[in-house]
């Protein structure tokens, strides 16, 4: 049950947030909206409000948004043309197709905003948790307890100031100043270079001294203000993080076995939802920026094919023939369903124990 209704919320959510980007672009520009669907299929209900009817649809999943013009090959009788996605100008129509992925973006922003601002953003304290046999740090007598309150002569409050310091000495001595009880000592530790593997699964060197947390925690209270920069930083992050998901996908560095569709986002979602709603939420944020990024790729069919029509007929000055369209979004689609035959073979594969869920 918990599955269901997580999914649901999440998806729905998501799709509804980015059709509402594209509706209220649309509407400022004068474009008239003839249908907001919450979900997909036959109308279930609805009100009508001036041209538009806000319905509910018989699926539960997503939603669309329906524009007077939108389809190419649409007859918009002449005095309705003011109204009409396809009779205005490239730039404008760009800002509505762009405006459903860059909604996205904004949800994601806004749900960490209201984490940060609401429960504070989770720091992991400088505590020594553990020291690794024959390492730089127990050779220099760190003890497991200990905590690290400054790197040469720099205080440090979060294990990740601790981390980025080693790092940047690229394996030159540091100088560590740690509180052990009501002692203070000093010790110089040259790091040693250790090969590990990335988030990608690939090789990288890093300087490390050979201790780890102890994951001690607590929770930073942020301003508004900071609230605001931190919600914009991590959103950020995620996006540059998606983005190198996707290229390293097709430099083959992660597995195409990792890709999964529905079914993954359902048991992700409810495994996230028994883990608490802040968890639930944060991970409708980092879905949220997946699809908006996925939405910009240029691939007829998505929003970034679209895009890119209209960046040809930006620059060219007249829009592609009706013949290089329909080619086009049957390239698109022909890609779409490949990648969606692979993504349900993964998740049934996933269900029946041929891939690894974790």
């Amino acid at each position: 049950m918990t599955t269901a209704w997580s999914f649901l919320l999440v998806l729905t959510g998501i799709i509804l947030v980015h059709e509402f980007g594209h509706f209220i672009v649309a509407r400022s520009f004068g474009i008239r909206v003839l249908k907001f669907s919450i979900g997909i299929g036959p109308r279930v209900w609805g009100v009508a409000r001036g041209a538009t009817d806000y319905c509910i649809s018989a699926l539960p999943l997503g939603g669309f948004v329906k524009m007077l013009g939108e389809q190419p090959d649409e007859e918009v009788p002449p005095e309705e043309r003011t109204w009409s996605f396809s009779h205005k100008p490239a730039w404008q129509r760009s800002f509505v197709v762009a405006a459903g992925p860059v909604f996205n973006f904004i949800f994601a922003w806004l749900i960490f905003f209201v984490i940060f601002l609401g429960y504070g953003k989770p720091v992991i304290l400088t505590n020594i948790g553990d020291v690794q046999s024959g390492s730089p740090a127990e050779k220099a007598g760190v003890m497991p307890g200990d905590r690290i309150v400054a790197i040469d002569g720099q205080e440090v409050h979060k294990w990740e100031e601790v981390s980025k310091a080693i790092e940047a000495n690229k394996g030159d001595a540091v100088l560590l100043t740690l509180q052990r009880g009501r002692k203070t000592i000093s010790v110089d530790i040259i790091p040693k270079i250790y090969e590990l593997k990335n988030i990608f699964g690939e090789e990288i060197k890093v300087p490390m001294i050979g201790v780890s947390a102890s994951g001690d925690m607590e929770i930073e209270k942020l301003s508004p203000l900071n609230a605001i920069g931190q919600a914009f930083s991590r959103t950020w992050e995620l996006i540059v993080l998606t983005g190198q998901v996707i290229v390293k996908l097709f430099e083959r560095v992660i597995p195409l076995s990792t890709l999964g569709g529905p079914i993954m986002i359902a048991q992700m979602a409810g495994q996230q939802a028994e883990l608490g709603i802040l968890n639930l939420f944060y991970f409708m944020a980092l879905l949220s920026i997946n699809i908006g990024f996925l939405n910009l790729l240029p691939i007829p069919v998505l929003d970034g094919g679209h895009l890119a029509f209209l960046a040809i007929e930006g620059i060219t000055g007249r829009p592609l023939t009706m013949r290089q369209k329909a080619v086009a979004q049957q390239m698109g689609i022909f890609i779409l369903l490949v990648l969606m035959v692979l993504i349900f073979y993964n998740d049934i594969a996933r269900l029946l124990g041929f891939i690894p869920s974790g």
